[in-house]
């Protein structure tokens, strides 16, 4: 006998998941792909291994009558939440449906992404939220900014349990923002990515500044002068696959270690390294080609690759074992450290160290950046932070200095003095309080000028505390180095290392949390 109340009940369920991936409307998804955008449900699905994704609260609708909401019902409201695989490893994602009422944030929509994040807290699963949002919804008032608070409460709670990665793909304004700036990673696409505080229309209204959305806002802007986003793409799919190879060096959380892969790069000399900084102390060159020969064959992942690029952050594998890494960038500002180099370096340390990955710093730092400005943005305290950083790690930590190490600049770039578990160093490696240079018009002033010849006597001077002071023997004959290696070594010394730590264990004394220099 035929069941025809079945057969109509399965007809029903399938209109409702038809009805539900609408969205918006054929017009409202005609209008997203007019602007060069994807869908909410798109994105997913070119993120996504493929058929991987399964849908959470699909059918779920807000309660709000207020200025005609109670007209503008759609299934799903407006983002789309659910699970799946990327890489054939778990994550957890939301995408913001623009097609519903603008992607603004309702009160239901803020309960289907903290669904996502509880299950991500107690399966210890990767969360991606992907923005695109007019921001809170304004006919529900309080309840849009109170769903926002409780997004914001778990990204914090989630910081350093599970990795967070948020894709700009749309507009994020106002409160809209503070969720992306908690997270680990944001990332964001040209053209069609802008996120502030306050829009144009209103900094015109106050300040009298006429400036358009992408100058204020876009992903130029944050990639390479806020340092807000860590990574900028062409396209959305470019994008996409960023965030897959961003995935493929992190643990799913903070009890796991980070995903070792077969490696067949044979750890031999390469004296290549030999010949890459100059003979002249005060030559730049790009570190960049020191950490391609000591990691795995293009294994290196840049993090804020415009951003303060005095300093190198990014992933690399040695062996097929992830490792961070931090490098001064003598080819720019001769790789001095200032405001934003010490932030950008402290974040990327705290991250590494949240998920266990073993940190390894190359050392060529002249200093801390001089003048008002800096000193006026609060050098110092920002300074303190890569320091503190550095000192908190527990992971493994190796350092290789190739060339200046000076002043203060020294102890902050993972000196042993804080708490690195293997300090090595090249021939060419100078470390002193300061540059012999500047070190002798302070020392020996008085006997340079009452000199027969004070040209003359400085360069004598200077040679003397090369000799005495700038070079690795000194240092290392304190123990504060634990060697000093052939450059063509480098690769095998930091893997036979790693290899020594991987059983490291060590904690910090038991408190709530510390008071880092914000």
């Amino acid at each position: 006998m035929k069941n025809d109340s079945g057969e109509k009940l399965i007809n029903d369920l399938n209109a409702m998941h038809e009805k539900a991936l609408m969205g918006g409307g054929q017009k409202r998804i005609d209008s997203q792909h007019k602007r060069g955008k994807l869908t909410a449900r798109e994105r997913i699905e070119k993120l996504l291994d493929k058929d991987s994704f399964s849908e959470i609260d699909q059918f779920v609708t807000h309660e709000s009558n207020d200025f005609g909401l109670e007209e503008q019902k759609f299934l799903g409201d407006s983002v789309v939440t659910g699970f799946g695989r990327i890489n054939n490893r778990k994550v957890l994602i939301y995408s913001q449906n623009f097609t519903v009422l603008g992607g603004s944030l309702s009160l239901v929509a803020s309960k289907k992404i903290c669904k996502l994040m509880d299950l991500a807290e107690k399966n210890g699963i990767p969360i991606i939220g992907i923005n695109d949002s007019g921001g809170a919804r304004i006919q529900e008032g309080i309840d849009s900014l109170a769903g926002y608070a409780e997004i914001f409460k778990r990204n914090t709670l989630l910081s350093g349990v599970v990795p967070q990665i948020t894709i700009i793909a749309g507009p994020a304004a106002g409160g809209a923002v503070y969720s992306p700036a908690i997270t680990d990673f944001i990332f964001m696409v040209q053209g069609i990515s802008q996120m502030y505080i306050t829009g144009p229309d209103v900094i015109k209204s106050v300040t009298g500044e006429d400036i358009s959305h992408e100058d204020l806002g876009g992903a130029d802007i944050h990639s390479a002068k806020s340092g807000v986003s860590h990574f900028i793409a062409k396209t959305e799919e470019d994008c996409f696959n960023d965030v897959k190879r961003l995935l493929s060096y992190l643990p799913s959380n903070n009890y796991e270690n980070p995903p070792k892969i077969n490696s067949n790069f044979e750890l031999k000399k390469d004296e290549i390294l030999r010949k890459i900084i100059p003979e002249e102390s005060n030559k730049p060159y790009n570190v960049l080609e020191i950490i391609s020969r000591i990691v795995d064959t293009n294994s290196f992942f840049e993090i804020h690759q415009y951003f303060a690029k005095n300093i190198i952050t990014g992933f690399g594998r040695i062996n097929g074992n992830v490792i961070g890494i931090i490098a001064n960038q003598p080819s720019e500002m001769a790789g001095m450290l200032d405001i934003d180099a010490s932030d950008k370096a402290a974040r990327f340390v705290r991250f590494c160290d949240a998920f266990n990955i073993p940190l390894v710093t190359l050392v060529d730092v002249p200093g801390f950046m001089p003048g008002t400005h800096q000193e006026y943005g609060g050098i110092i305290r920002h300074g303190a932070k890569l320091l503190y950083a550095y000192t908190e790690a527990t992971v493994p930590k190796i350092s290789v200095i190739l060339r200046k190490a000076y002043g203060g600049a020294y102890i902050v770039m993972s000196s042993k003095g804080l708490r690195t578990d293997i300090n090595l160093a090249w021939p060419t490696a100078e470390i002193a309080v300061m540059g012999p240079e500047g070190a002798i018009n302070i020392i020996s002033r008085k006997e340079i000028s009452d000199s027969e010849n004070p040209d003359k006597k400085k360069t004598e001077l200077i040679d003397d505390y090369k000799e005495k002071f700038a070079n690795p023997y000194v240092t290392a004959s304190k123990g504060y180095l634990d060697d000093v290696i052939d450059p063509s070594e480098t690769r095998i010394k930091i893997a036979k290392s790693l290899d020594l730590l991987s059983t490291k264990i060590q904690s910090n004394p038991r408190k709530k949390h510390g008071n880092i220099p914000l």
